[in-house]
């Protein structure tokens, strides 16, 4: 029978890749996954947004500020407390 718990230095390769950063923010791998892929999406929202108000500037003429603004408070609420 083989022993099939992760060596240290796998553990330690796999703590650097997935687990110290989330837990440097007290959140789970999944909790910050969800709101990474949460944070990007409205980033290319964002992104869409200010694109699409270069060519036509009466599109979109707030509306990537004020997501990068939400986002910001996102970001503040986090690391308050």
């Amino acid at each position: 029978m083989s022993d099939t718990s992760p060596t240290p230095a796998r553990r330690s390769l796999i703590a650097t890749l997935f687990l110290d950063h989330p837990d440097t923010v007290n959140e789970t791998y999944f909790t910050h996954m969800r709101f990474a892929l949460s944070f990007g999406f409205w980033l290319a929202v964002a992104a869409i947004a200010a694109l699409l108000h270069a060519f036509i500037p009466a599109v979109c003429e707030t509306t990537a500020s004020r997501i990068v603004k939400r986002l910001q408070d996102r970001i503040d609420g986090r690391h308050a407390g």
